[in-house]
């Protein structure tokens, strides 16, 4: 099961209260002052302050395609008339009076629109922790497409951090990872970025359209799909506008590849004298009667002597017969 490491916020920051911040358990006062300062700050970590945006630094791995997006404007709206109901989660930095964000990217882009300081839940978490809970609260608040998980899980991999760090950040079983990054794996380079998070797309279409790949250019076809669609198109829609181009396109290759090709075979003086048609599996020589009768009986009554002797023609010739 994974672990939640940090209290479930509300999922609507428009109407939710502000959650007061987790009592701290009561401690034993230290007999030192080292000691009592020790319990001050861990009092002070688990509290909501108030502090300034450009204090924050943008830290961690990314696990949305679109940040800066209407919903931003629209978040920042909200906040602007019934101020901020969420805190953001931040840890502080290594320099002195500088944070780095946990999780709330979106809040504290859109309060950097508003102005003002941003209200944040302070706490000293390693690497992992945050990453935990960054992931755990974007489940809850926003749940990211699959493929922005997908792309979560390839970088939280290739970052080093361990399969069961990793299962926890998502809520996911090993199995479930495994899914997700098989089809990354299989989707060329910037595909994804061109189509974007796609809400509502899931694994298997995700999967099917990974697997034109093999025959098609996936990534200029986006290009040249999503280049002739309005700007405000939905990225679910450019996904379904992407995929049914490459559908197409794959079946056009096919039948080109299965095809026939058909030549007229004509005379010194330019007339037709039959037909050749050759396709993957078979050659055909074709005479038409109504076009010259006489012809086509003369080679009916010695097509199949001519095919042997073609045949012996070539044994002889490519040494097949030795």
């Amino acid at each position: 099961m994974a672990r939640n490491i940090f209290n479930q916020p509300p999922k609507d920051e428009k109407e939710s209260a502000a959650p007061s911040p987790t009592p701290p358990k009561a401690a034993k006062l230290p007999g030192s002052v080292g000691g009592l300062r020790d319990s001050l700050r861990e009092i002070t970590a688990n509290s909501i302050r108030d502090i300034e945006p450009d204090q924050i630094d943008m830290d961690g791995l990314r696990d949305r395609l679109v940040l800066e997006d209407s919903s931003i404007d629209e978040l920042a709206e909200s906040i602007r008339k019934h101020g901020q109901q969420v805190p953001i989660m931040v840890r502080p930095s290594a320099q002195p009076d500088r944070y780095r964000i946990i999780y709330g990217r979106r809040r504290l882009a859109a309060i950097r629109m508003v102005g003002g300081t941003v209200k944040a839940i302070v706490r000293t978490l390693d690497d992992d922790a945050s990453l935990i809970a960054q992931g755990q609260e974007n489940n809850l608040r926003l749940d990211p497409s699959f493929i922005e998980k997908s792309l979560f899980i390839k970088e939280m991999q290739e970052s080093g951090y361990k399969p069961n760090v990793i299962q926890d950040a998502l809520g996911l079983t090993r199995q479930g990872v495994s899914n997700h990054r098989v089809v990354i794996e299989q989707l060329p380079e910037g595909l994804v970025q061109l189509i974007g998070p796609a809400h509502g797309i899931g694994r298997r279409q995700w999967g099917d359209l990974a697997a034109f790949s093999k025959k098609i250019d996936l990534v200029n076809t986006a290009k040249e799909v999503i280049a002739a669609l309005p700007d405000d198109t939905p990225s679910a829609e450019k996904f379904q506008a992407v995929y049914s181009a490459c559908s197409n396109k794959a079946r056009s290759d096919k039948k080109q590849a299965n095809g026939s090709l058909t030549s007229v075979v004509k005379d010194a003086d330019g007339s037709s004298v039959g037909t050749l048609t050759i396709d993957q599996k078979t050659i055909a020589i074709k005479i038409a009667k109504k076009d010259n009768p006489e012809f086509g009986q003369w080679i009916e009554e010695r097509a199949e002597a001519a095919l042997l002797k073609l045949f012996e023609q070539w044994r002889n010739e490519s040494g097949s017969g030795s």
